[in-house]
This record gives C-alpha cells, structure tokens and sequence, in this order.
C-alpha cells in the first residue's frame, strides 16, 4: 500500500533517514529485509508497552471508531501479538507523512499501517517476517470500462492515494508527473472520488478495494485485478538499531500465527 508526493518524500526521507509509504515525503521509507538474528524465543521484559505509530486512514487494516479510537486488522493483529508476546500496546494516529520521521525520532517503536515492504523501504528501517499479502487493482464505476492497461492509459484522470503502493503503479503505467494521475491524501477520500465521478479510476490495494466495494453497496463498481502490478507484503517497521524488538516481534507474529489467533482475526475481517 500505502507509499503518499513522491518527490517530497524522496527529500524527507532522506533528511530523516525514513519515510512513511502513502505521503508525499514517505517514498523514501525503507527497511532492512526481514530479520530475525537468532533461534531464542524473545520475551518482553515485564510492564514493556510498544508504542505503535499507525495512520488510521485505510479500512480494513486501520481507521478510527466514532470515539476515534483506532482499529482494524492490523490493531488487532498487534494487540494479539501483545499478549502472545508479553508486552502492552500503545498506539498513536498520526499523518501518513509523519510516521517514518516518527520513527527515526524514536518517538514510537514501531509502525504498523499496512506498509509494503520494499527496497526502498528496507534501506533506512527493519521490517519483520510479512504479516499480509496484498497486490494493487484498479477501481472502476459502472460508467466506465478498463479490462487492461490500455484501457487505463486512456483515462483521463486516476486517482491514488500520494505515496502508497498504488501511486507509485501510476507512476510506471503513465511517468511520475504526468497530468492523468490524480493524488489524495488517504484511500476514503481517493475513492469517494471514484464513486463521485470526480476521477475515472482509483489505483489501490485489494482489500481496501473489496472491503469498501462489500460494505457500501457498491456491488456496480468493479475491482480489476492487473496482471502489471506484482504481489506485495507488507510488515512492521522498526528502526535499524532496535534489534530487540524486531526479535520480539518476529516471535510474537509466529506465535499468533501457531495458536490460530491470526488466522481467527484475518477471518473477521476477510472472510468472504
């Protein structure tokens, strides 16, 4: 997903030394690849809370209750690697733009907020083992008709969210300036857009594609699956120096995963 004014974040990652993945200066966020440095089980030293920063703009995965509290598959999966783990969860919604900076700054520990693991990415921050395989689709209202690139190439504007995953497809199907891209600053506001006929076509992740498509009644709206747009993985950031917790959560994902926890919470919010 989630990568948000490419050039602006090439800048801020840079002066930074990270960068979230759906902003402007997030382009640069990066990671090193999965890691976990050795076989002992990690264990939380008692009383340890995990400060999460997340940006609750992207149902399924994150968004805020009407008491604007955070949740989503990805709160859920963390607060069950919390207890699995031994260690409390603190989380913190921030903008897009400000979570790899955040991180830099040791203002949280860690982020989690549907964020594809890249090269890029995995050149300033760790990330742990995948927790989520996702790929890019084109959203389309009835109006309108894409069954390939082609067909995309001739709209007249397409809509992404600045900085994530599915800004930087835009890029390569139409160059990173180009006038026929339409960027906003989170996947709701993207695809009211494309509902409203203010765009042609939104370009973002499956899920969030489906899960909006399932729960707005949106059953005339299409979702393109596109043979040009690769599978994807997203993980938890973490910065480079902070192997303890990278180890700690690498364990904590496994153990959820062996207990069936994580397979009951992706029931919850996937199932078909």
């Amino acid at each position: 997903m989630k990568l948000k004014k490419y050039l602006a974040l090439a800048v801020s990652c840079a002066v930074l030394s990270a960068c979230g993945g759906s902003s402007g200066n997030s382009a640069a966020q990066t990671g090193s690849a999965p890691a976990n440095n050795n076989n002992a089980t990690a264990s939380a030293p008692a009383g340890k809370v995990l400060r999460v920063g997340t940006n609750a703009e992207f149902a399924p995965f994150e968004s805020l209750t009407e008491t604007k509290e955070v949740q989503g598959f990805d709160i859920d999966v963390m607060r069950a690697m919390g207890e699995a783990g031994g260690f409390q969860v603190e989380f913190s919604h921030k903008p897009w733009d400000s979570l790899f900076p955040s991180l830099a700054n040791s203002d949280v520990d860690a982020l989690i907020a549907a964020i594809t693991i890249t090269d890029e990415r995995k050149a300033t921050v760790n990330f742990t083992e995948p927790y989520y395989k996702i790929t890019q689709v084109v959203m389309v209202p009835p109006s309108k008709t894409v069954n390939s690139i082609e067909d995309l190439k001739k709209m007249s504007k397409v809509g992404v969210v600045t900085g994530n995953t599915g800004d930087f497809a835009a890029q390569k199907i139409f160059g990173a300036t180009s006038s026929q891209i339409a960027r906003f600053d989170s996947a709701p506001v993207m695809i009211k857009e494309v509902e409203n006929g203010g765009v042609d076509a939104g370009i973002s992740d499956s899920a969030v594609v489906a899960y909006y498509i399932k729960n707005n009644n949106k059953t005339d709206f299409k979702m393109l699956e596109v043979p040009d747009f690769t599978v994807e993985n997203y993980g938890i950031a973490v910065r480079k120096d902070d192997e303890a917790t990278l180890r700690l959560l690498n364990d904590s994902l496994k153990k959820i995963r062996e207990n069936g926890k994580y397979a009951e919470i992706e029931a919850k919010y996937f199932a078909k």
